[in-house]
């Protein structure tokens, strides 16, 4: 239903884009996709060893390799069995980017250690228990607010503890379960707001940027808003309806 909508939001928000130019077209026709693979062999490497991490992310219950671990040991495969060198690689990383999260992930270290998220954790469940309704509304859209200002990854880590807390003073399971829901559907789709609420809008930013087609933080925002308040609101009732009526 979220991905009919947001096509529909698409047409609306880029409608002017969507204009039939017959020169690209005719451009577009005349390409040959083989010639766009350099490395054939590398073709055929990377889904490989990609299908193995992603295996390998989803056994980690079983294996008790932390996701990073995975990660790495999939990149060295890729860089000791193919022609590609690790200056290569290297250079293709978004550093940026990875300054960005390691500053973020910092600061929500440091407000776990110092007790502020447990502070807020017995707050939230002093003026919600025994209000389902309220703490499940009140979690999606402060979820889809602060997932807008600080990215969806450290946040989720962040609240996971809390929403743990509230979900045991509302039984723990049944109706109290809709809560790991709203945390989800906040987090997941107010990161679609701004630009820095993923990791997958900062990356892509930076790779418009570096290919001549800058999009700015405002100019994000401005088309992120309405995606995320419509999608939040469709969310709302279904939560609502499948979870608590």
């Amino acid at each position: 239903m979220l991905m009919v909508v947001f096509v529909a939001l698409c047409r609306l928000l880029f409608g002017r884009s969507f204009r039939y130019d017959l020169e690209r077209a005719e451009q577009v026709m005349a390409l040959d996709e083989r010639e766009a693979i350099a490395d054939r062999r590398l073709l055929w490497q990377s889904p490989a060893v990609l299908g193995l991490v992603m295996a390998a992310f989803v056994l980690h219950p079983v294996l008790h390799y932390e996701p990073s671990v995975v990660a790495l040991l999939g990149a060295g495969v890729l860089v000791a069995a193919t022609k590609v060198r690790a200056e290569q690689a290297i250079a293709e990383v978004e550093w940026p980017t990875l300054v960005f999260f390691a500053g973020l992930f910092v600061m929500v270290g440091a407000l776990v250690e110092t007790g502020v998220i447990g502070q807020l954790s017995q707050t939230a469940v002093a003026a919600t228990a025994g209000r389902p309704e309220l703490t499940t509304m009140g979690l999606l859209g402060g979820s889809a607010v602060v997932s807008a200002i600080v990215d969806n990854i450290p946040y989720v880590a962040t609240m996971s503890p809390i929403v743990e807390q509230l979900v045991q003073a509302e039984g723990g399971n049944g109706a109290g379960q809709v809560l790991w829901w709203a945390l989800a559907f906040g987090a997941d789709l107010g990161s679609n707001a701004t630009a820095v609420g993923a990791a997958a809008n900062v990356v892509v930013l930076g790779i418009a940027a570096r290919n001549g087609t800058p999009i700015s933080f405002w100019q994000f925002t401005k088309y992120g808003l309405i995606v995320t308040s419509v999608t939040v609101a469709l969310v709302a009732p279904y939560l609502w309806l499948r979870y608590l009526v």
